[in-house]
């Protein structure tokens, strides 16, 4: 095997190593040297498996890494497999009785199911089934919820996946998993398929400086084939979710893909106590709570907001060991739910308590004054979240437009603060940042957006990005000389400088009742709506009162000629009737 073991003359052990292929037995007998061959050498299938161990424990390795990404040894080769889930129906269920405030909504997913129960009551009158229904609209709004409430309805399989859940590290994945889902869906149709965040795989392609995701395009190609390709027959409806439908795909959006676009936006005065009512169901509420306050109190709150309400104010209830929920804890839950919570431990110097105090003051007073802005809800100097005080303003209703006035107003009220703290200390601080930083931001969207300047006219300046997202705002090419650029800065701050000099006149006319706001908001630190309007019920304020309309209840008196009564008499319609009635 490649080594001599001999012994010397003097008795001495030696080993000698030698290449396999030399001829030593032929020079040993030359030499007439006694030797002897020692026949015990590893068999050939011994040699090749210590040659393979380090290949077995390589590829042990590997398959445990695996087996241990997937979870199992079953999943290995399972990439392309889709990780939609099937709805149970043994679960409990959420139907659409615990939907609220998104009613349209609801109406056209009824149909759509509707669609896929009796589809020969559509297919008689001509009617084609949708392919896919597009639910966008701001965050917390309900539109998972929506499709839950389908899958609870549905008496067809629902399937449902995230779009985050088809792009892996493999190529090719993602429009795997795609064609498995609707292999499994078609399977089964009709069916129903439920794609959350669909932002994730559709988003516009070729987007950004650097070019498109090749993997992600390929996965959207993929949807966009199975949406609506060769195969006609399909009677598989894909509902999808989106907070951003501005930068989803044109093609994923045209008519016979997503055939129906429903918003689902934030909700309205009806639509809030509705949702309101859902989530008191089963708890133990006080007498003195009024849904409809509520609902008044909470305009702008989505369906997540209103749920998260009535959940502080649980948590709030059974920190202060009550047995009931009460509106001292909702009102606090509003608070938190806007502001964030109280942080009572931040110890704040007499000095900033009064600039504070001041600065809260000088807000309230404008809101109080001035014609246009929504009237006082709470005025507070204890810090919340980041604020270190704040002043609520809640409108009587809900509006969907904004007027020039109210936004020249609202700009106003916000430099009220900057305004009141430079009367009263001579020096200003940077406690108004945030005040400046949104007074500025609704003043440009006045000139560049709602052509509300009356130097620049009604023309809008904002400029059109190629790009959808990093290349947007870099890309973005204003359509405007640079002496409009300039005029837009300028007119800015005119409206700006204006705005804080009628705020700090305003404030100089009513020096003693912003002394007197200020002084019993430092003593009391949160002063209600009545307690405003107590101290301030001196001060003139300049609101636009709204005069109801009185129903007359006077008779309408119905003139009725002979000729005409006597044709109607014949039917006995006029039968009693006077001349004057």
């Amino acid at each position: 095997n490649g080594v001599i073991e001999g012994e010397l003359a003097d008795g001495t052990l030696f080993e000698v190593a030698f290449l396999s292929d030399y001829d030593i037995t032929q020079y040993l007998l030359d030499s007439e040297i006694a030797f002897k061959i020692d026949n015990q050498q590893q068999s050939v299938w011994l040699q090749i498996l210590i040659s393979a161990i380090p290949f077995i424990i390589m590829f042990g390795l590997i398959f445990f890494m695996m087996n241990q990404l997937q979870g199992g040894g079953s999943k290995v080769m399972q990439f392309g497999k889709s990780k939609a889930k099937l709805a149970n129906k043994g679960k409990q269920r959420v139907t659409f009785k615990d939907v609220a405030g998104a009613d349209e909504a609801v109406e056209e997913l009824r149909e759509i199911e509707e669609f896929l129960e009796n589809p020969n009551k559509f297919k008689a009158m001509g009617a084609k089934i949708p392919k896919g229904v597009l639910l966008y609209g701001p965050p917390g709004t309900g539109k998972t919820l929506l499709a839950r409430a389908v899958a609870g309805e549905a008496g067809v399989p629902f399937y449902s996946i995230s779009g985050s859940e088809f792009v892996e590290m493999f190529v090719g994945v993602g429009a795997s998993r795609v064609r498995d889902l609707f292999n499994q869906a078609k399977a089964s149709q009709p069916s129903i398929i439920f794609m959350d965040e669909i932002d994730a795989v559709g988003r516009h392609r070729g987007a950004g400086l650097g070019g498109g995701h090749d993997e992600r395009e390929q996965t959207l190609n993929q949807i966009l084939v199975e949406m609506d390709g060769f195969d006609q027959d399909s009677t598989v409806i894909l509902i999808a979710a989106t907070n951003r439908p501005d930068i989803l795909d044109p093609a994923l959006l045209r008519p016979g893909r997503f055939d129906r676009q429903i918003v689902v936006d934030r909700p309205d005065l009806l639509g809030r106590e509705g949702i309101l009512k859902i989530h008191a169901r089963g708890k133990p509420l006080d007498k003195s709570i009024n849904i409809k306050t509520i609902a008044k109190q909470t305009p702008g709150f989505t369906g997540a907001d209103l749920a998260n309400l009535f959940n502080e104010a649980s948590l709030l209830a059974a920190r202060h060991n009550k047995k009931k929920i009460s509106m001292f804890e909702i009102e606090e839950a509003v608070e938190r739910v806007i502001a964030g919570p109280e942080r009572k431990s931040r110890v704040i110097s007499e000095e900033e308590k009064k600039i504070i105090a001041f600065h809260e003051s000088g807000h309230a007073i404008l809101s109080h004054i001035l014609p246009f802005t929504d009237p006082i809800h709470k005025i507070s100097i204890i810090p919340r979240g980041r604020a270190l005080g704040y002043v609520i303003t809640l409108p009587e209703e809900d509006r969907f437009l904004k007027s020039k006035n109210e936004l020249l107003d609202t700009i106003t009220q916000l430099l009220g603060g900057r305004a009141s703290e430079e009367m009263n200390f001579e020096d200003i601080t940077s406690g108004a940042q945030n005040d400046l930083e949104r007074a500025t931001k609704i003043t440009r969207k006045m000139i560049t957006e709602y052509g509300m300047s009356d130097r620049l006219g009604p023309v809008t300046f904002k400029g059109e990005g190629d790009e959808v997202f990093l290349g947007k705002e870099i890309t973005s090419r204003p359509h405007y000389s640079d002496n409009i650029a300039a005029a837009i800065d300028e007119e800015t701050h005119s409206i700006m400088t204006t705005s804080y000099e009628k705020a700090r006149k305003i404030l100089e006319d009513n020096k003693l009742a912003l002394a007197r706001l200020a002084k019993e908001l430092m003593e009391k630190e949160t002063l209600s709506r009545k307690e405003t309007q107590k101290i301030l019920a001196k001060v003139e304020t300049k609101k636009v009162k709204k005069i109801k309309k009185s129903v007359s209840k006077k008779k309408t008196v119905l003139k009725i000629n002979s000729k005409a009564k006597k044709n109607l008499s014949k039917t006995g319609a006029v039968k009693g009737m006077d001349k004057k009635k």
